[in-house]
């Protein structure tokens, strides 16, 4: 028998950047959402009211439910979620929505909570009862302290009693309405028992049958969001009973019946345990709004290359993508694009390998301050694509207004961005080394702007020198003044917590880097990331020089620096935004992303398409 042998093509440009955009294992973890978004129930619709366009999501929701081999398996998977989140947000931000609340928050927690095999957990797998989460309270957000909603122990009954006491603690913004079909709820309430108070548990109860809200369950629709709709809704309860069983146990324990246990920092251990799915949340908002910024920014370079603009003195016409003004903010946004998509993925990472508490902490704190600066670069991206575009992306038709306004939402979901940023800011200053300047301490040796290391030492020192200012500001304060120096320091820390997103974005790149062979791959990716610092170095300029950092000549070069850079990467564009791997069928959705954008708007009726053959 003769074997011949044939060596495997290695990997082309486009795969290997594919592979530093989505991971190594990118097909495993995101070809079956691709395959997905393909199909015809996911295609773009034409047009429809907000009412049409819930129901057409909540229909969706119950088809990619039919998909999955296991909507427990993938509840309990984080990456799948992100990538769900990652795939379905450019292309249903309501069904993105309406999923994330169903698979993570709802069977997420009860998976969190041991109830897995405790619990018929089969209405909810099979939706015939669609999940959400209530939390969130009108006037007093996700503060367990302040919360007001109660559930009380009935002993004669064995069970609890919900209910709502005043206006401002009504649950806010839950999609509790019938659309979509019946609907449970994991309902965040303190439970009170003889009196005492035993902290904010979870409660599965049921909300709403296909029509209309249960006996002591009110519901309410809120007013229109901006963007995609969903069944954002006021939701109270009004003395509900509940079965004893309907209060969740942390998996390890149970209480017995007619007995609660609050020991010492119980209180505060349950309440993270009821809310301990915001933290996938947050990785998933991270990466959906790192794939609505891809889908954006792919769109406007392919509209760029076929929108074609008249010459200058009689030229022949030339792509709008030929002139620096247009080509340069889109090759800028595509170094922060890569960055974004590496960030996620860093957190993500980091979170799933914490071994320790020490370890978690860091790691949640990464997830945090990454889902913030992740949410609001996205939005920087996606608005600017949209202009690129012109008033041809300012049409429904072409995919992106429902994504300028989508992201506005993963900007406040799962955790207002300031506030994570605060959270961040006050424990890295309480971490941070008093006295002296670090920044000074860790001064680079002389470098070059081209050296990813140099800029990288660059970086670092920018969050220290924020942090810095933030502690002496802080010391200038009365000691006894909490709230006074926490305000004399927000500031500068706050841009330090800034600072410490594009350090850890520039290390990602630098570690993504490594991993590729030499050739064309490694090279655009060191474009990338060389522009991606040297504008960041280049915002923050004056401190580095006032430093020491950065000499004046190195300061005036710049400008230049960048500029060669954007022009390396626009050249590029194209094939880096190949290497996000969005579907055709998804593209060829949008009209401007094709080559024949106009004929979409062709009129068959038109005096062109009416006139006989040959007539003028």
């Amino acid at each position: 028998m003769t074997v011949t042998l044939t060596d495997t093509a290695p990997p082309s440009t486009t795969e290997l950047l594919t592979g530093v955009v989505l991971g190594p294992e990118y097909r495993r973890e995101h070809g079956f959402w691709q395959r997905l978004i393909s199909t015809e129930p996911f295609r773009r619709p034409a047009g429809g009211t907000p009412e049409e366009r819930l129901d057409l999501a909540y229909d969706r929701l119950r088809i990619l439910n039919l998909s999955l081999d296991s909507g427990a398996r993938l509840a309990a998977d984080p990456r799948a979620l992100a990538a769900l989140h990652a795939w379905l947000g450019p292309v249903d931000p309501a069904l993105t929505t309406v999923a994330g609340i169903h698979y993570n928050l709802f069977l997420g927690s009860l998976l969190d909570h041991g109830c897995a095999g405790r619990r018929d957990l089969s209405d909810y797998l099979s939706m015939r009862r669609i999940g959400t989460f209530l939390c969130t309270e009108v006037a007093h957000g996700n503060n367990a302290a302040a919360m007001e909603t109660t559930a009380t122990y009935d002993r004669e009954r064995d069970g609890f009693v919900l209910h709502t006491p005043n206006p401002g603690a009504q649950k806010f913004m839950p999609n509790t309405s019938p659309a979509g079909g019946a609907k449970s709820g994991l309902v965040a309430a303190r439970l009170v028992a003889d009196g005492s108070d035993h902290g904010v548990r979870l409660f599965l109860v049921p909300l709403t049958d296909d029509a209309q809200a249960l006996p002591g369950v009110r519901v309410r629709r809120l007013p229109a969001r901006m963007g995609s709709p969903v069944d954002h809704c006021l939701t109270s309860f009004d003395r509900l009973f509940v079965a004893r069983d309907a209060l969740l146990g942390p998996a390890e324990e149970g209480d017995a019946p007619g007995e609660f246990r609050t020991g010492p920092g119980d209180r505060r251990r349950r309440f993270l345990t009821s809310i301990g799915r915001v933290t996938p949340g947050r990785i998933s908002m991270s990466a959906c709004a790192a794939g609505s910024a891809r889908a954006t920014l792919a769109v406007a370079v392919r509209y760029g290359g076929h929108r074609m603009i008249s010459g200058s003195r009689g030229a022949p016409p030339v792509p709008v993508n030929a002139h620096r003004t247009h080509h340069g903010p889109l090759a800028s946004a595509m170094a922060m694009v890569f960055a974004m998509s590496l960030l996620y993925r860093r957190a993500q990472e980091r979170w799933e390998a914490c071994t320790d508490e020490r370890a978690r902490t860091d790691a949640v704190r990464l997830v945090d301050v990454a889902k913030a600066w992740i949410t609001w670069r996205a939005r920087d991206v996606i608005v600017e694509s949209r202009e690129r575009c012109g008033a041809q992306a300012l049409l429904e038709n072409n995919g992106m207004t429902e994504l300028v306004t989508g992201v506005e939402g993963a900007i406040t979901a799962e955790g207002d961005n300031i506030a994570l940023y605060a959270k961040a800011a006050a424990d890295m200053l309480l971490a941070a080394e008093p006295g002296g300047d670090a920044a000074r301490d860790r001064a680079p040796h002389p470098g070059d702007l081209s050296d990813p290391y140099f800029l990288g030492r660059l970086l670092t020192s920018v969050q220290d020198i924020w942090f810095a200012r933030a502690r002496t500001r802080a010391l200038r304060a009365p000691e006894a003044d909490t709230l006074g120096r926490w305000n004399a320091a927000s500031g500068p820390a706050l841009r330090g917590v800034e600072a410490y997103a594009y350090r850890q974005a520039a290390e990602a790149y630098a570690e993504a880097r490594a991993t590729l062979p030499d050739g064309a791959a490694r090279d655009r990716l060191g474009e990338l990331e060389r522009l991606f610092a040297l504008e960041w170095v280049s915002r923050n300029s004056g401190d580095l020089l006032a430093a020491g950092l950065l000499s004046a000549s190195q300061v005036d070069a710049l400008p230049e620096a960048v500029e060669e850079l954007l022009t390396a990467v626009a050249a590029h564009a194209p094939e880096l935004a190949d290497s996000f791997a969005l579907p055709e069928a998804l593209l060829a959705d949008w009209p401007i992303a094709g080559p024949g954008y106009a004929d979409a708007y062709d009129d068959p009726g038109g005096p062109w398409n009416t006139r006989p053959a040959g007539a003028r």
